[in-house]
């Protein structure tokens, strides 16, 4: 078991309802661990174990419910937010 973390963009979520819907979307995920959502800095922390599930899952699920996003393992200098 290798517990990974990534950074994925919510910005396109503006409510209550939207943020309750990618939660439920990612805690559907067997291998999420936890779930840290920041949406006053557009952004969300997923711990997950890289052997039940991968970053492309969480994009997948978060695409289930309308929100684009491009996860990337927080410390990779593709991530956005690499420096924060």
């Amino acid at each position: 078991m290798a517990i990974q973390m990534a950074k994925v963009s919510i910005e396109n979520i503006n409510d209550e309802q939207g943020l309750d819907s990618v939660m439920t979307a990612l805690k559907n995920i067997s291998g999420v661990i936890k779930i840290d959502l920041d949406p006053a800095h557009d952004v969300g922390i997923v711990s997950y174990d890289d052997t039940d599930t991968s970053i492309h899952a969480l994009t997948a699920a978060i695409s289930m419910v309308d929100y684009v996003t491009q996860p990337f393992p927080i410390e990779a200098p593709q991530n956005p937010h690499h420096h924060d």
